[in-house]
């Protein structure tokens, strides 16, 4: 199946329920597709590392094989990684899925981290080959509470803060938010001010259904999230999150992709609720905020509705890095739409794929 990617082109990775796809182009107008890889076989999370733009990462759940990290050139053939995440001996877990894989610090080259069900957090410092638990986290003796959201307990977003390899963030459904400052020593949540409506407590120190966390553009660690109640902001010094719902058709959304290089801008996708996991008005409709919150604009062109009665997923939102920004979104019925124009008007790259797990962007170098 390898072919070549030429450089310059812009790579949209898809993982879908039966296998993985690959979408380039040289001006983000033209598609042409590779794949699919994994045929039939679940894949989670694909990405491209932006550290070297060549290499790509796959989070296939194979009936034979389990869960596996694999990784190839960018348009050849995955090749399976030496050994697979594993919780320590004695710890009763055992990984059933692979939620993401996120590249390690800039200046890491070869690191990785892999967040898994039931939740746990893994790094790999061979590019996948060999990974290591984060047992202060994996183990804490709080993890005898921990409830699943309806997805599963996944631990399914992971920040690495590009000022200080040793500050992660991390997003467990239905556990809430994790900080280390001390590359994984030690852990503490982080949910203040993030309510849990559909606990007694509404309030509580865990127990959120964070659904996905990202990094504003201003690298001062200022984060979205949007979590089962409402979207959040947290500033540079950290601490409580600041609701940041007003103004959306909905508190209820899973994906959040932040703008690459303009600060406090963001990218959603509201849906009805839990209870009605499509559109508001059967309209598709991505939602930018460009203040960190405070005002939000709906934005449809190109896409479907009313009368669209799809759901798009955790992963299923992205960014490339041009200029403008491309912005990408793949939905549980499997269409693949794309915007060249940082959201302003979109097209369908692709349609009838399975439904699409995730979606993410970069460029080939």
């Amino acid at each position: 199946m390898a072919k070549t990617v030429k450089k310059g082109s812009t790579a949209v990775l898809v993982g879908t329920k039966k296998g993985a796809f690959l979408f380039h182009s040289p001006d983000r107008g033209r598609w042409s597709r590779i794949g699919p890889y994994f045929e039939g076989t679940p894949v989670y999370h694909v990405m491209l590392d932006p550290r070297d733009g060549r290499t790509a990462y796959a989070g296939a759940t194979s009936e034979h094989w389990g869960p596996t990290v694999h990784r190839a050139r960018i348009g050849g053939d995955f090749a399976r990684a030496k050994e697979a995440p594993k919780f320590p001996e004695g710890a009763n877990l055992a990984v059933t899925r692979i939620w993401h894989i996120e590249p390690g610090h800039p200046d890491e080259d070869g690191t990785l981290y892999v967040g898994v069900e039931p939740a746990g957090l893994f790094r790999s410092d061979d590019r996948g080959d060999h990974w290591r638990s984060f047992d202060a986290l994996n183990l804490h003796p709080s993890r005898g509470g921990w409830r699943p959201g309806n997805g599963g307990l996944c631990l399914h977003s992971v920040l690495v803060d590009p000022r200080d390899a040793r500050h992660l963030l991390v997003g467990i459904s239905a556990v809430g938010a994790w900080e280390t400052r001390d590359a994984g020593a030690t852990w503490t949540p982080e949910n203040r001010g993030v309510r849990a409506d559909f606990l007694p407590e509404k309030y509580p120190e865990t127990g959120q259904c964070v659904h996905k966390l990202a990094w504003d553009a201003a690298a001062d660690g200022s984060v979205f999230q949007q979590n089962h109640c409402g979207m959040y902001y947290r500033g540079a010094g950290g601490g409580r999150w600041t609701e940041v719902s007003a103004g959306l058709p909905s508190t209820f959304g899973f994906p959040i992709a932040a703008h690459p290089h303009r600060r406090k801008t963001a990218y959603i996708v509201p849906l009805v609720g839990d209870f009605n996991r499509v559109p508001p008005k059967g309209q598709l409709a991505v939602w930018r905020t460009g203040n960190a919150g405070r005002t939000w604009r709906r934005l449809t062109r190109g896409l479907p509705g009313p009368g669209a009665y799809m759901g798009v997923l955790r992963e299923g939102l992205a960014v490339d890095r041009g200029d403008p920004v491309g912005v990408y979104a793949g939905t549980n019925t499997g269409e693949l739409y794309g915007s060249r124009d940082e959201g302003e008007s979109w097209r369908t790259i692709a349609a009838h794929l399975p439904p699409i797990l995730s979606v993410s962007a970069g460029e080939v170098r």
